[in-house]
């Protein structure tokens, strides 16, 4: 049996992504911000003042997901976040398993003070691909590919690592279409917060105890706050 949380229609799993996600059925996005394929060692004289790495390593975020995971005969769309090394495969992938797709971008207003040998992570990607029947939601000023957001710092990170901003979710769930949104890997439910506050009903799993009890507290306090309303 899957640890649940019941909070309203939403539902939260503590779980493994993959196994949970396979038994979940039909939902109209997937929307997730998988590991990222990155090099998470280095950044010279920065690194000491660069915890988020060491953490990116501990948590195994850093080596990239299972494509398999994408499956559009479970969800209408798919909303996935991507470092620009995972782009050539993730691409042609999203391509032959959808109708449309769209390269979209958020530009971060404070990025890190470092390259890494790379270029410096100012901008973030995620690809969002539909089939028929579930093309991009919103008025025409809505669908912009691109946001400029700052990077949540602090308290708002909630001690993880790689947290996106709520102005950016916001936004993305936004443009999704459909009722249901899940996110199978959840982190600390910045997804959960967007789609309960936009009166989605949301699934989530993240396999993290710790940032599952961050994602259970933030989606219950949206869910109350939106009853409150």
């Amino acid at each position: 049996m899957i640890p649940t949380i019941t909070i309203g229609p939403h539902r939260l799993f503590l779980g493994d992504a993959y196994e949970t996600r396979a038994k979940l059925g039909f939902q109209d996005c997937d929307l997730f911000d998988p590991p990222y394929l990155i090099r998470a060692s280095g950044g010279g004289r920065y690194r000491k003042k660069r915890p988020m790495m060491d953490q990116l390593i501990i948590e195994d975020l850093h080596k990239d997901f299972d494509h398999s995971i994408i499956n559009p005969l479970q969800c209408g769309a798919v909303v996935v976040f991507a470092h620009n090394d995972q782009l050539p495969k993730l691409l042609p992938l999203l391509d032959g398993s959808f109708h449309r797709q769209a390269l979209c971008v958020w530009q971060k207003t404070n990025p890190q003070p470092i390259a890494n040998k790379h270029y410096r992570s100012d901008l973030e990607y995620y690809v969002h691909a539909w089939s028929r029947g579930y093309h991009p939601a919103g008025a025409i000023g809505d669908k912009l590919r691109h946001s400029r957001v700052s990077s949540p710092r602090g308290a708002a990170k909630f001690d993880h690592p790689t947290p996106k901003p709520d102005a950016l979710m916001d936004k993305i769930v936004g443009n999704v279409a459909g009722e249901t949104i899940c996110d199978p890997f959840m982190g600390t439910g910045s997804t959960g917060v967007a789609a309960i506050r936009a009166g989605r009903i949301f699934t989530g799993i993240e396999h993290n105890p710790k940032h599952f009890e961050t994602a259970v507290a933030r989606c219950t306090a949206a869910f109350q706050e939106r009853a409150a309303a």
